[in-house]
């Protein structure tokens, strides 16, 4: 089951330009990392794709071994993970979120 997991995990992070694994949705979060996360993706006017990790209780159990990151929430641009709710809000504030989704964005659409 878990190396189904991952392989389920790595496509999405590889299909999707930006996503973000949460405790709960953008509109509904279910704790406030998730949801400051969630608000600074939403802010840059970017599409994202997100992904309740309570919804999929293999996802919730095997994410943290993908990247090595136990902690959510996780977000994942052009494939990498960039980090959690701090790193994600300092992107936000420097400009620099906005810019490197719209980069993965604009190459996923080529």
């Amino acid at each position: 089951m878990k190396e189904q997991t991952l392989e389920l995990i790595r496509q999405q992070v590889t299909e999707n330009p930006v996503v973000i694994y949460m405790k709960g949705t953008p509109q509904f979060p279910m704790c406030g990392f998730s949801s400051r996360a969630a608000q600074a993706l939403a802010a840059t006017g970017l599409p994202f794709a997100a992904v309740n990790i309570f919804d999929d209780e293999n996802i919730y159990n095997f994410l943290p071994f993908y990247q090595d990151w136990p902690t959510f929430p996780q977000i994942y641009i052009a494939g990498e993970l960039i980090g959690g709710c701090d790193i994600t809000l300092e992107m936000y504030e420097s400009g620099e979120l906005k810019d490197l989704m719209q980069k993965a964005i604009d190459e996923a659409a080529k």
